[in-house]
């Protein structure tokens, strides 16, 4: 008999009791991002992501590579994110399938040693679980990495499930695009995930306002360089058995965010591959805590049931 999320819960709360924090227990995994019906595990999934991308912000901008995934796959206008509204908690909740009041992660300066809500459930060296982890131990031979700009951006995450994790300057994301490439032709004939985070677009809306020209300007210029890695994955064969994603973290208004406004608290969600629906628009609610669920959907991988994220069911074809 599995275990209920009730029973999990209860479980969890005692044994976090009797040790003074969170619990260190097994991951007992649940069926809520399992994919029904038959289908060919993903090649590779790639997340792009820009930081504080309002949805809105997208119909705005000249986006022809973004536009492509959208026409190309199932997308949502009105993906909202966990409170509170800013970076860290709601990328980790993206990749950890929960929101803060289970992972903890609820502000930008959380480490694993410096927090103020312990996660429900912690691995060996004080990590909730994340997707690479998760894939690491389900997917016989994947690869993953993490390139990001943003340092804290990073520190949720149990790096011995990354094989390769490169951080760059803000205004370096050709750079990242750069080793992104490469990493994915030296393991082109592996099963992989890669997760591509770009934080300029978040520091021009900080410094310009969002939705001022420069902050739809650099919009502009990272869908230009997320292009890139498309066409290399086109021109060598690999996008057609590719599964791409763009998610976001939040919105802005006026020079920050934070706050529970739909200009910040509604992202655009994107998929695209094998699978897929075409052209679709989501119409379902549909959180960030759902990504991790979605990627390990695709891989035909159960989900811990510490998480809380569940697929948007759909997005598929088989639906």
């Amino acid at each position: 008999m599995s275990t209920s999320r009730r029973d999990f819960i209860k479980k969890s709360a005692a044994a976090a009791a009797a040790l003074g924090a969170s619990a260190t227990l097994p991951f007992p995994m649940s069926a809520a991002g399992k994919r029904k019906g038959k289908f060919k595990p993903a090649r590779r999934v790639i997340i792009f992501t820009f930081d504080g991308i309002r949805a809105d912000a997208l119909k705005k901008a000249h986006t022809p590579y973004i536009d492509s995934l959208i026409s190309n796959g199932a997308a949502s206008f009105a993906t909202r994110d966990v409170m509170p509204s800013v970076t860290l908690p709601n990328y980790t909740s993206h990749l950890l399938g929960a929101g803060p009041e289970v992972h903890g992660v609820d502000d930008n300066d959380w480490t694993v040693d410096h927090f103020r809500l312990p996660a429900v459930v912690r691995d060996e060296d004080g990590y909730f679980p994340n997707v690479f982890g998760e894939l690491k131990k389900n997917v016989p031979g994947i690869k993953t990495a993490f390139y990001y700009n943003w340092e804290p951006i990073i520190n949720p995450h149990n790096r011995k499930y990354f094989d390769e994790a490169i951080s760059a300057g803000d205004t370096e994301y050709a750079f990242l695009c750069d080793k992104a490439i490469d990493f994915i032709r030296c393991n082109r004939n592996d099963p992989m995930f890669v997760f591509l985070y770009q934080v300029n677009t978040d520091h021009v809306g900080h410094t310009y306002e969002w939705m001022s020209p420069e902050y739809i300007r650099s919009i502009e210029e990272s869908d230009a360089e997320i292009g890139r890695v498309i066409d290399m994955l086109k021109a060598e064969g690999l996008y057609e058995d590719s599964h791409l994603m763009f998610i976001s973290d939040h919105g802005g208004v006026g020079h920050g965010h934070g706050g529970v406004s739909e200009a910040e608290m509604i992202v655009p969600w994107v998929v695209e591959g094998p699978g897929i629906r075409k052209g679709f628009e989501i119409t379902e609610p549909n959180n960030t805590v759902n990504t991790a669920s979605t990627v390990l959907s695709l891989f035909g991988v159960e989900q811990p049931l510490c998480w809380t994220g569940e697929v948007p069911g759909s997005i598929f074809i088989d639906k």
